[in-house]
C-alpha cells in the first residue's frame, strides 16, 4: 500500500510517499493512524492529535475513522486546511 503526506506532515516525517505492508492489526483508517504514531518520535510528534489529520483512501476523502482500509491501493494523509 502506498501512504502518501502532504504539506508539513511530508517535511515533519521525512518522506513525501512510501509503498509499506501494514500489520494485519491494521484494518481500520484509525487503525492505521495508531500505528503510524508508534513508528518512531517525528510520526508520534505528527500524528499525536490525529483528530485533525485528514485522509483520502484511493482518492476519496473519509471522515470516518471506522472506515475499512483493506484493498485500498493508495492512502493520503493531509494536515487541517484553513481557506481564504
Amino acid at each position: 500500500m502506498k501512504l502518501v503526506y502532504f504539506s508539513w506532515i511530508r517535511e515533519k516525517v521525512g518522506v513525501g510517499e512510501e509503498d509499506i505492508a501494514l500489520p494485519d492489526d491494521v484494518a481500520t483508517v484509525g487503525d492505521l493512524l495508531v500505528w503510524l504514531k508508534g513508528r518512531d518520535e517525528a510520526f508520534a510528534n505528527v500524528f499525536r492529535h490525529d483528530r485533525v489529520v485528514r485522509v483520502a483512501v484511493d482518492h476519496e476523502h473519509v471522515e470516518d475513522r471506522d472506515t475499512v482500509i483493506a484493498g485500498a491501493r493508495e492512502i493520503a494523509l493531509f494536515p487541517p486546511m484553513t481557506g481564504g
